[in-house]
């Protein structure tokens, strides 16, 4: 499959050394834009993400997404030869991508200090739980602890239940978007200074820069923010509202415009009128009173009832999609969205389109996830080794 434009990141040379999640998403979004990216997998089994979840040809679907555009060598990194092989990448690449606990490199003889010297120009893409530095550096950190760390999980929840965990793995992969934007901007950098730098991650840290208002609430009033569910506190009207057929239809109603409308649609002209609710602060001081009256109006009709009364009315609504819905969506379909790939075996599978949209230079889905060490033999030659060399390695386990 092959897209009609190479894409911005044409020529960007990428090395992924990373597995499961936050390293490979971002070499995946930076290969979805056109950059070569060269995925380094152990030989045994390759990344663990290809088990994981439901399998199709006992590879996981996943797989189809994280690993898009890419090319596959199998090396042992424990191996010196293997080791020696990755320097020799190095070299050559823009970018390194790695999600190893702190001090795997190191230890693998692979240091990016090392890395830097011997090719001056190198961003080095370290995501990690804690990061490189501070007393937690060393403590295996995944997305699920790092939400939490981060101030998110204590705040998905109903008030007094038990915090509850975003149904993906939203904090690797806010870390991998955080990645990319540091990557971008070594780039950026690279061309005044012609020299590249490492671009330290910690998963909890990108967890926390995307919680807006909560600490400095805390450090102004000594507020610490509680669960609410589906609300959200100090904006109003904005929630998930019953309907008749027993769905939920989202609104918010929060711009003062809005709301007047929104109350217009419902009927209740005397709280739009209502002088004391004009503004946010007013609204706030009575969401129960505001959420009764939305509610009374929703129980009465259908989500589809809900959703077209408001929508006439230019009042933000929706429902709570379903992946069902996702797929049978005609909007996400006319974006781009639902793209479908051709297995080896000749079935098809649906998988996310690219994001973001660009207008002259868009990404596009090139080749699909590789084998396992499908390239190994062709990237090894590009760095010189004869297929003499790469037999030997191959015979002792090196390479696969």
């Amino acid at each position: 499959m092959e897209s009609a434009s190479a894409g911005p990141l044409a020529g960007l040379k990428v090395l992924e050394l990373g597995q499961l999640i936050a390293g490979p998403f971002a070499a995946k979004t930076l290969a979805d834009f056109g950059a070569e990216v060269v995925k380094v997998e152990p030989p045994a089994g390759g990344d663990p993400l290809r088990q994981w979840r439901l399998l199709k040809d006992g590879t996981s679907v996943w797989w189809q997404v994280q690993s898009r555009n890419k090319r596959s060598i199998a090396l042992d990194l424990k191996d010196p030869a293997a080791q020696d092989i990755v320097r020799r990448l190095a070299a050559e690449a823009d970018v390194l991508v790695e999600n190893f606990r702190p001090g795997a490199l190191e230890g693998w003889g692979l240091d990016p200090v090392a890395l830097l010297e011997r090719n001056p120009r190198l961003v080095v893409l370290r995501v990690s739980g804690y990061g490189q530095t501070g007393p937690y550096r060393d403590r295996p950190g995944f997305g699920v602890v790092a939400e939490a760390m981060g101030g998110l999980r204590h705040l998905t929840a109903e008030p007094g239940r038990v915090p509850v965990r975003v149904g993906v793995s939203i904090g690797d992969t806010l870390a991998s978007l955080h990645g990319v934007i540091g990557i971008l901007m070594a780039l950026h950098e690279r061309q005044a200074s012609g020299r590249g730098q490492v671009v330290d991650v910690a998963l909890y840290e990108a967890v926390f820069n995307c919680m807006e208002s909560l600490l400095p609430e805390y450090s102004a009033f000594g507020v610490v923010r509680q669960p609410a569910g589906s609300a959200m506190p100090g904006i109003a009207p904005t929630n998930a509202y019953r309907c008749s057929d027993g769905g939920y239809a989202l609104v918010a109603g929060n711009g003062d415009s809005i709301f007047r409308r929104l109350m217009a649609a419902i009927g209740r002209h005397d709280l739009g009128a209502d002088p004391a609710l004009a503004t946010n602060a007013g609204r706030v001081a009575r969401v129960e009173e505001i959420d009764r009256a939305i509610g009374d109006w929703t129980a009465r009709h259908t989500v589809d009832e809900v959703l077209a009364a408001l929508e006439a009315a230019h009042v933000p609504a929706g429902r709570i999609y379903t992946v069902a819905d996702i797929a049978a969506d005609p909007h996400y379909r006319a974006r781009g969205m639902i793209q479908e790939v051709v297995l080896d075996d000749g079935s098809a599978v649906a998988v996310p389109g690219i994001v973001p949209k660009l207008s002259r230079t868009p990404g596009g889905h090139r080749r699909n996830a590789p084998a396992l060490g499908q390239d190994t033999e062709a990237v090894l030659r590009e760095i010189g080794l004869t297929p003499g060399q790469v037999a030997a390695l191959r015979e002792r386990g090196v390479v696969g």
